[in-house]
């Protein structure tokens, strides 16, 4: 694959051979080239578990201490005082059954996160082939079915992230943008790392973290030695 000459150019500050130390790693991320927009700085981690088996699967939620560097927008489904609580609380859209065809028919899809009372799952779950395969359908594991809806939106908007196993057995995040600088990228990264390693299920047996790496948006990779 050919690569750009940045990216090539930020491969040459980067010792494929080396396991960098995290503060490290991150420094080494601000030394690169820079693009014409603010990269979100990516984290991959590589776990000894199968994904294939209910009881060895990863998935949570973790609010960062420095936000990711994106406002996210979200939608609500909710009725009544639910629906108001949420308008109160800052959600970007409020709605019900009405929704439906508009996001079925008209492909609407401006908002990053969905969150829904549980007695509305029955007109969510409608929306489960489409949302579905966009990763936006609610869940209660990610916090976002709950009637606590003021909550699960602030968490949202201050930076809440949610990490799961994809079929490759590896957890593939942003965590922070480029502008930030390496303390608080690294106080992120130390918080995402510390609720995986939290996360393992009790049946995953031998080496937990197999390998982690972070890159940027049109970077290389660097790979951490993460004890």
């Amino acid at each position: 694959m050919k690569h750009g000459k940045r990216y090539e150019e930020a491969a040459k500050l980067v010792d494929s051979s080396k396991m960098y130390e995290p503060k490290e790693a991150l420094e080494l991320v601000e030394k690169f080239p820079k693009t014409k927009f603010d990269e979100t700085v990516e984290l991959h981690v590589k776990l000894g578990v199968d994904s294939k088996h209910a009881d060895q699967q990863v998935r949570g939620t973790v609010v960062l201490p420095n936000g990711t560097g994106k406002t996210l927008r979200v939608l609500v489904f909710a009725k009544g005082d639910k629906a108001k609580e949420a308008e109160a609380a800052g959600a970007d859209f409020v709605g019900a059954e009405e929704l439906i065809p508009k996001i079925e028919k008209e492909n609407w899809f401006e908002y990053d996160v969905i969150v829904a009372t549980p007695d509305m799952m029955g007109v969510v779950g409608r929306l489960g082939k489409v949302l579905g395969p966009k990763g936006l359908m609610p869940n209660p594991k990610s916090g976002t079915v709950t009637m606590d809806v003021t909550k699960a939106i602030a968490e949202i908007k201050s930076g809440k992230v949610e990490y799961r196993l994809d079929k490759t057995n590896i957890i593939h995040l942003g965590f922070g943008k480029v502008s930030f600088g390496a303390e608080k990228l690294l106080q992120n990264y130390e918080t995402v790392i510390e609720a995986i390693i939290k996360a393992k299920p009790a049946a995953a047996k031998g080496q937990y973290i197999r390998s982690v790496a972070i890159t940027t948006t049109m970077g290389p990779s660097v790979y951490i030695n993460q004890k």
